[in-house]
């Protein structure tokens, strides 16, 4: 029996962190002994396992999933002014970074499904001054990366993956050659924060390349633009990964699989216990990726998707609008989207979105009474 008062986490860290404490304690007590809290030995094994688990060649650990992203553009050589075109339904990291380094970000639609971009959105902003590419492979799953990698070499784009919400994912092409979300182009970026699938207890993040030129640039900017000590060849920036959290990733990293699939049947039980109701449309997975379900975000279609929220959180149950604008109407970014163009998947998506607790805690009488109170209140107005 689910105790009324109670509040259902949207993730259960703490949970998580009790289930496998030893292995986790004594990976953050062997950085203590051994005191070396910056580039200890414990970065490097990180990234030779994440390397391994990815099949990527180079994996480059970073401070943050929004330094990946920008140390990617960096080593790409990107000049003040080229465009690179983002998603306009996605947070905005992506974007930010493009702006920051006097980039123009163009934003285009997503597909209404699966919540992410396409070849044909994509294609429609080309202009003689794009750049790159920066797919986000959104709640889990990967972009039509087959269609996008195409249209990129036609057009002599870079292509950098925003992998941050579905590490793990495995796109499957049309020959038959599967590749994990964030190893198809010429960068991908994760982040590491504690909610994703694979997250730290703070901040961290993650390129990965197949390049070894740029993963040579891209380490070299991470760290100040170092060829060797006190050598800088380029104007870089100071990030890296802590030692401690680099411990704590190994030891979750060989529990990843088994988040992912815990995380797959939540969703199994949602989609059973949803899938009949009028006024909600459940995700899509795609036919060609996998689905690690970072979120669980469904659409409210009859327009009382903040009433449904706010009924929820009235129950103990949190949701979560991933994302309440898109970015073309952020104030950060209203001088930056070319005139007339026009985005209403991603509009529409933001009236709509409503992102469930889902994690790998979660206990199936929990989950039953976040199902037993949608259905109530969809019920109520059908």
């Amino acid at each position: 029996m689910i105790d009324p008062d109670s509040q259902i986490p949207m993730v259960d860290l703490k949970g998580q962190y009790l289930r496998i404490k030893p292995e986790i304690d004594n990976a953050i007590q062997s950085v203590i002994d051994s005191s070396a809290f910056i580039n200890g030995l414990q970065v490097g094994e990180f990234a030779t396992d994440l390397e391994s688990y990815t099949g990527v060649r180079h994996v480059i650990p970073v401070a943050n999933g929004t330094d990946a992203l920008q140390i990617a553009l960096m080593a790409l050589g990107l000049q003040p002014g080229d465009e690179v075109i983002v998603p306009a339904f996605t947070y905005i990291a992506s974007a930010e970074v493009v702006a920051l380094l006097g980039l123009v970000p163009v934003m285009v639609d997503v597909d209404y499904d699966s919540f992410n971009v396409t070849a044909a959105h994509i294609q429609k902003a080309i202009t003689p001054k794009t750049k790159a590419i920066i797919p986000v492979h959104l709640f889990g799953q990967s972009c039509p990366m087959e269609e996008i990698l195409l249209l990129a070499e036609a057009n002599d784009l870079f292509v950098i993956e925003d992998n941050a919400q579905s590490l793990g994912s495995v796109y499957s092409f049309s020959e038959g050659k599967e590749q994990q979300a964030g190893t198809m182009g010429h960068f991908g970026c994760t982040s590491f924060f504690p909610t994703k699938n694979l997250g730290c207890m703070g901040d961290g993040g993650a390129l990965m390349t197949n390049d070894d030129d740029l993963a040579f640039r891209a380490k070299m900017i991470a760290s100040h633009g170092q060829s060797k000590k006190y050598v800088h060849d380029v104007i870089g920036c100071n990030s890296r990964l802590d030692t401690i959290q680099a411990a704590i990733l190994s030891v979750k990293l060989h529990h990843l699989n088994d988040y992912i699939e815990e995380r797959q049947l939540v969703a199994k039980r949602y989609y059973e216990g949803l899938s009949d109701l009028n006024s909600i449309l459940l995700p899509r997975k795609m036919p060609y990726t996998s689905h690690t379900f970072h979120q669980f975000t469904i659409k409210v279609t009859n327009g009382k998707r903040d009433e449904l929220k706010k009924f929820l959180a009235a129950h103990g149950i949190p949701s979560m609008v991933y994302y309440p604008l898109p970015l073309q109407e952020q104030e950060a970014f209203t001088d930056i989207v070319r005139e007339g163009e026009q985005l209403p998947n991603s509009e529409l998506l933001c009236q709509q979105v409503l992102s469930l607790p889902i994690h790998t805690e979660m206990t199936e009488e929990v989950q039953n009474f976040i199902i037993e109170k949608i259905r109530e209140y969809a019920e109520q107005g059908e």
